[in-house]
């Protein structure tokens, strides 16, 4: 079946009252915590495949997104980027779920964001929730904040763990913003989450601000909190934090971000918003006049840090048991 740019997989499930929840890679996408969210929801629940682009190749530039060349069970397999639809019911509350791998389109922007809302037609979508990362000048020894926007009683649901806030933001955006647009004259309830990672430790896979989407989404939905495992995440920052030195510059610079996050981001009415996504960074130089920055040697050292740290990680988890390498790339 085919709906739009999606060719759908046989037979294909009748979906009402559907909330679709949604990343957009690779712009929002930083330390991969909306995939990694997004898999952790599929593995819950069980999702299968809706259906995926026909012609990815259209939409995509295949130098910039690169297909894949892989040995799965002794055999070469080879995979091309695209934009993966899953479907999945909570037996618990009855409701229906999409979840949707959306990539940032080379070409034909408009086609493709027809395309999703047609699908989100089609699946009677009446909630759609896009999560993502950012890195902002936050400190890593702080709790990393989410904000965003939602229905009130969402927001009430999430309690603390969300620091409200909508856009005010102004500029460059992407093309799959449309689809926001097109859905809110349907009709359509969006919100969205953003987590805020410390720019200066860009880990690819940033497992603790995962878990801080997940326990927001956890307790929106109705999902059980022990899908938030925050110990893969913990410990990734406390091996960030024993090989800091405190007494030289990096220490310096974490203070200031330290006093800045305590005085102004913690708290819901001050924080500067994140959607689409405005950096706090700027706020800093509005409110000191002065922003916070990096040194090189600085950059340089925790970057490097921050890799030895990933790839230590990586070999812990060659066994594949957490790979969640996305069969799309």
């Amino acid at each position: 079946m085919r709906i739009g740019e999606f060719e759908l997989l046989d037979p294909v499930p009748e979906l009402q009252d559907t909330c679709a929840i949604a990343m957009l890679r690779p712009w929002i996408d930083v330390g991969r915590v909306g995939t990694l969210a997004l898999r952790r929801l599929e593995q819950y629940l069980g999702a299968k495949e809706l259906g995926r682009l026909a012609t990815p190749g259209k939409f995509f530039d295949f130098t910039r997104y690169r297909p894949r060349m892989r040995i799965v069970n002794g055999e070469r397999v080879f995979t091309k980027p695209n934009t993966i639809v899953k479907y999945a019911s909570d037996e618990y509350s009855n409701k229906n779920y999409l979840f949707v791998h959306v990539r940032e389109p080379h070409n034909f922007g408009e086609d493709y964001t027809n395309s999703i809302v047609e699908l989100f037609k089609h699946c009677q979508v009446t909630e759609y929730c896009r999560i993502g990362g950012m890195y902002d000048s936050v400190p890593h020894t702080r709790p990393l904040l989410i904000t965003g926007s939602m229905r009130d009683e969402q927001e009430t649901k999430a309690g603390k763990l969300l620091n409200p806030r909508k856009s005010t933001y102004q500029g460059p955006t992407s093309i799959v913003n449309q689809v926001n647009e097109d859905l809110t004259k349907l009709g359509t309830q969006n919100s969205t989450l953003m987590a805020h990672l410390p720019q200066y430790v860009q880990l690819d896979e940033d497992h603790l601000g995962a878990s801080r989407l997940l326990e927001v989404l956890c307790s929106v939905y109705g999902f059980p909190q022990d899908l938030a495992d925050r110990a893969r995440g913990e410990q990734q920052y406390k091996d960030i934090d024993r090989a800091i030195d405190y007494k030289g510059e990096v220490g310096a610079l974490i203070k200031q971000l330290e006093t800045y996050y305590d005085r102004v981001l913690s708290k819901p009415d001050d924080q500067p918003n994140g959607d689409n996504f405005a950096s706090l960074s700027e706020s800093l130089e509005k409110d000191d006049g002065e922003q916070p920055r990096l040194s090189s040697d600085i950059e340089d050292f925790l970057n490097q840090m921050g890799e030895r740290f990933e790839n230590d990680q990586g070999r812990r988890d060659l066994s594949g048991e957490d790979d969640i390498e996305d069969e799309s790339e």
